[in-house]
């Protein structure tokens, strides 16, 4: 009797161990399957997805989520998606309990980047000091961020002559990024100390700080009068709160092929964000909304025009003026600004 028991109990306990293992390990029971699978999909698509049942465990119930939303039926139609990844989530009841899985897709742009070239129609003096990693105008009138550990500063420039007409340092342990003016505020960023700084336009008046949440780092920053758009150095533009610079959401960076990370400086410009990419030649053209790389201004040969020294370094800084396809460009430690006119290659 006592050996029939010894039975039952290690019976049992194989049983209660296994519906443990199955909980904690999900993956060993159930998978989530895309019809016809692919590396990337477009917003273009619809995908039909399925539970995989690996262990022929008996289901009560199966649904899905896409991202955070549930799904009727099983096909998920991605028109309107962002670019970037998306999580799908299956669920299966079992026993009572809800046991759920997960699979990542990506989404890439649905068209090639439109390709764009330049024209220098001038050239202007810049502070070659200047290690430039924010550049906006307000008006007529040139503000300028710069970077480097005890060279930071906020500047407003005359653009024609390239005089410093203020200039203000950030503090010795903060690296310069990038700005955006709104209204009578200037927003500047710092790299890795968490925190960018808020000033009155007129008088550079320092006059409160912000803090990142999830972004972590400060690259690059513009708005379009409503929303202010932050880079991290990453495949990330970051959507702030205007009144309070809270990160509410963000949009990841995909041409039709890959990810463009490494995004730094970023004008507004025409409803389309403008974007530096670090120690690229190019300005990625980006749907706000979506991400989407709908355009490329290559400006392969615009560094050689400058003085060459040990100092010089990347393409950085962007200015809008609301010239139609005109642009005003600098870099890291470049003596020249120039206008360029953006041209369809």
């Amino acid at each position: 009797m006592k050996f029939y028991n010894g039975i039952i109990f290690i019976f049992l306990s194989i049983f209660l161990v296994s519906c443990e293992e199955e909980i904690k390990n999900p993956n060993a029971y159930f998978s989530v399957e895309i019809q016809d699978e692919q590396k990337t999909y477009t917003p273009a698509e619809t995908i039909s997805v399925s539970l995989q049942n690996k262990k022929n465990v008996t289901i009560s119930t199966t649904k899905f989520k896409f991202n955070d939303t549930e799904i009727v039926g099983s096909s998920i139609p991605l028109t309107q998606q962002k670019m970037g990844k998306h999580t799908i989530t299956g669920t299966a009841t079992v026993d009572g309990k809800d046991i759920s899985v997960e699979k990542t897709i990506t989404i890439v742009a649905p068209n090639k980047p439109e390709i764009f070239s330049y024209n220098i129609l001038e050239t202007y003096p810049h502070d070659q000091n200047a290690y430039t990693q924010g550049l906006e105008f307000s008006n007529d009138t040139l503000y300028e961020s710069t970077g480097q550990f005890k060279e930071s500063t906020l500047r407003k420039t005359d653009v024609t002559t390239g005089s410093v007409l203020e200039s203000l340092a950030i503090g010795d342990r903060y690296f310069g990024e990038g700005l955006t003016i709104v209204d009578d505020k200037i927003y500047q960023l710092t790299w890795r100390s968490g925190s960018g700084f808020i000033y009155n336009k007129n008088t550079f008046e320092k006059t409160g700080t912000f803090v990142y949440g999830e972004s972590k780092e400060g690259w690059g920053l513009c708005n379009d009068g409503k929303v202010i758009y932050k880079s991290d150095g990453t495949e990330k533009i970051w959507t702030l709160d205007k009144e309070t610079l809270a990160e509410k959401s963000y949009i990841e960076v995909y041409t039709n092929k890959s990810k463009i990370d490494t995004i730094n400086e970023l004008e507004w410009v025409d409803n389309r964000i403008y974007a530096n990419v670090y120690k690229k030649d190019a300005i990625a053209i980006v749907n706000p909304q979506t991400g989407a790389v709908e355009g490329v201004v290559n400006l392969k040969g615009l560094k050689a025009n400058v003085t060459q020294h040990p100092k010089l370094d990347v393409l950085n800084g962007i200015a809008y003026k609301g010239e139609p396809n005109i642009l005003y460009v600098t870099g890291k430690n470049w003596d020249k600004l120039f206008k360029i006119e953006v041209v369809k290659k």
